[in-house]
C-alpha cells in the first residue's frame, strides 16, 4: 500500500505538473527579475526575496516550450536544490492535492514533450485527468547549477 503525499499542482500551457509540497519553499507571484548577461536562455535572472538572491528559471523555457506572456496567474516556485534555492516560473500554481504514490506510474521517455529524466512518473488522479510528476533536482544539471551558484554571489 502506498503512501499519501501532498502534491502542488501547476500548469504550464495546457499540461498538469505536480511536485511534492515539502520540496516547495514558497509561491510567489510574479516579480521583476533582474536579467543576468551570459547565461542560459531558460535562466531568466535573479530576484531578491526577503535578502536571499534567488535565481529564476523558466520551467517553458527548459523544457522546449513555446514563451507565453506572464499573466496575473503566473507563479514562481521557489524549491530547494541541493543547497541552493531557485525559482521556477509557472503560468499558475493553484491546487494541493492528496495523492496515493501507488498511483503513480514509471514516465515514457517524453511526456508533453518533457525527457523522462526531468519526470518522476504520471499520476492518474481518476478516469480523466493525469498529473506530470517532476522530479526538480533533474531539472537542471550539474553545469547548470554551478552558473547558478555563480548568479547567488
Amino acid at each position: 500500500m502506498g503512501e499519501e503525499i501532498k502534491v502542488i499542482v501547476f500548469k504550464l500551457g495546457e499540461e498538469e505538473y505536480g511536485v511534492e509540497v515539502e520540496k516547495v519553499q514558497s509561491i510567489e507571484r510574479m516579480v521583476p527579475i533582474t536579467r543576468v548577461p551570459r547565461t542560459y536562455d531558460f535562466v531568466k535572472g535573479v530576484f531578491n526575496m526577503r535578502g536571499v538572491v534567488i535565481p529564476v528559471i523558466d520551467l517553458r523555457g527548459r523544457f522546449g516550450l513555446p514563451e507565453a506572456e506572464y499573466t496575473d496567474q503566473t507563479r514562481i516556485i521557489i524549491v530547494a536544490v541541493g543547497e541552493m534555492q531557485v525559482g521556477f516560473i509557472v503560468d499558475s500554481a493553484n491546487d494541493v492535492i492528496d495523492l496515493n504514490t501507488d498511483n503513480i506510474e514509471t514516465p515514457p521517455e517524453v511526456v508533453g514533450g518533457v525527457r523522462a529524466k526531468y519526470l518522476r512518473g504520471v499520476a492518474k488522479i481518476g478516469e480523466e485527468r493525469l498529473l506530470i510528476m517532476l522530479n526538480l533536482s533533474e531539472v537542471l544539471n550539474r553545469s547548470e547549477m554551478n552558473q547558478l551558484e555563480g548568479l547567488e554571489d
